[in-house]
């Protein structure tokens, strides 16, 4: 029950592909295709040392995905899951964990990484073809909350039997950050780097920005928007559903529990994809009025689409 992604890293210093089409081939480019963040991925890369960075920009994504993901069980995230804290976490999970809590703090609560054990209520009845009662929706409520999770680097700690975080509405944007900041360490200045939420350094080589094409989860194309230095990132509340009638998102109010499907589709833009991912997720259960409140504490990021 988790939203298929794929991730692609157009790169070069000398770029000459968008996103939606064909990658040219030279005599330096490395090509790369397997799995990676659970989805079919693929990276491609114009450079006289194509193959190094290519083998640099896996490593750094197996080496984050060890860190966030919820479905290795030696993970980080999966350890902090299981005990209810982690001593001496790695510097990512802490650095993360605080963008979620200011983000968190900034869209009233709206995007909170400790909603797994109500989503995770949800997707067992889902999968049952039932729908979880009133008391065990209270219940599930009980052990959320970003207040019950005490960050610092040298301790993690929940403060409530039961509580687990998913950062599958942040950890995407965070690691294709992480990927273009390589990228740019490594000199190149046009790059397209796709983990599910897309960033971008600089425009392509002839100067054209790229053209990213928004897509819902039915495959029907939204519009085309195009990107030169920044982020864009998309939550579909019905990219996953919960329910056996087709009506409950698996983007959860925290609040709530559960919250009908306000918007179809939400895309952001902002310099960074870990704040472009966040907002998406965010404002799928927020008004128009709460949503410009809060873009306007986070400077550069932009509602692109709604539907």
């Amino acid at each position: 029950m988790n939203r298929r992604r794929f991730l692609s890293i157009f790169a070069s210093t000398a770029v000459s592909a968008t996103i939606a089409g064909p990658f040219a081939a030279s005599a330096s480019m490395s090509r790369w295709q397997g799995v990676a963040l659970g989805a079919r991925a693929e990276i491609l890369i114009d450079h006289p040392y194509a193959e190094e960075l290519v083998d640099a920009a896996r490593a750094e994504i197996v080496r984050l995905e060890k860190i966030f993901s919820l479905y290795l069980e030696d993970s980080a995230l999966s350890k902090l899951n299981r005990k209810g804290e982690l001593t001496s976490p790695p510097l990512e999970l802490v650095e993360l964990l605080s963008l979620a809590r200011h983000i968190n703090q900034k869209s009233d609560g709206l995007f909170d990484p400790t909603i797994q054990p109500l989503w995770q209520l949800y997707a067992k009845h889902g999968v049952e073809g039932s729908k979880p009662s009133l008391s065990e929706i209270k219940e599930a409520m009980i052990r959320t909350g970003m207040e019950r999770v005490a960050v610092s680097p040298d301790r993690i700690v929940f403060d409530t039997e039961g509580m687990a975080l998913t950062l599958n509405g942040i950890a995407q944007g965070f690691i294709a950050d992480k990927v273009a900041n390589l990228l740019a360490r490594e000199g190149l200045t046009n790059a397209l780097v796709e983990t599910g939420e897309i960033r971008s350094l600089g425009p392509k080589r002839s100067g054209r920005p790229w053209k990213v094409g928004i897509v819902r989860p039915n495959g029907k194309s939204e519009e085309t928007i195009e990107l030169t230095n920044g982020a864009l990132a998309t939550s579909a509340p019905d990219g996953t559903l919960l329910d056996p009638v087709g009506k409950q998102g698996h983007i959860l109010h925290p609040r709530q529990g559960a919250a009908e499907m306000r918007w179809r589709l939400v895309t952001v833009s902002a310099p960074q994809a870990v704040v472009a991912d966040a907002l998406s997720t965010a404002f799928c259960l927020m008004e128009k009025k709460q949503m410009t409140a809060t873009l306007a504490q986070f400077p550069g990021a932009k509602i692109k689409h709604l539907a």
